[in-house]
């Protein structure tokens, strides 16, 4: 099998180092990148793999020099998906507040305005206490 980006391909762990592990797949050595291997901090690598284990990567990319860029977190297949969920706009108007717009509209401004007064009032106050003389 030819190997090509976007493959997904079981491979074993040949060498382990403090910034990836090498894996061999398909008798070639690419390597997975400390910040491939789990989709949390990895501070030690030997803490997910050890040398020999068989693990499923996934080839980001072949460089013209023949350097293989391997995922372990990528190759994952519940991956969340970064598409953000499709809404269904006819079902989600059912679902609005009372009123038109306008209605709304002028609920938030007062709203707004009152928290406006709560926020001022409390600033106020801060700037009444006791306040240090530099005459001595």
């Amino acid at each position: 099998m030819t190997l090509k980006a976007g493959s997904i391909l079981e491979g074993t762990v040949v060498n382990i180092t403090n910034f990836g592990a090498f894996v061999e797949v398909d008798g070639k050595t690419g390597l997975v990148h400390i910040s491939e291997i789990s989709d949390t901090y990895v501070k030690n690598i030997r803490d997910y793999l050890k040398e020999k284990d068989k693990v499923t990567v996934k080839v980001i990319s072949i460089d013209d020099n023949g350097k293989i860029s391997l995922s372990i977190k990528q190759a994952k297949s519940n991956k969340k998906s970064s598409r953000p969920m499709e809404i269904d706009w006819n079902k989600e108007q059912g679902k609005q507040t009372q009123g038109n717009f306008e209605d709304r509209l002028s609920k938030f401004l007062k709203d707004s305005e009152e928290r406006f007064q709560d926020i001022k009032k409390h600033q106020d106050s801060k700037g009444r206490g006791y306040k240090k003389s530099s005459n001595y």
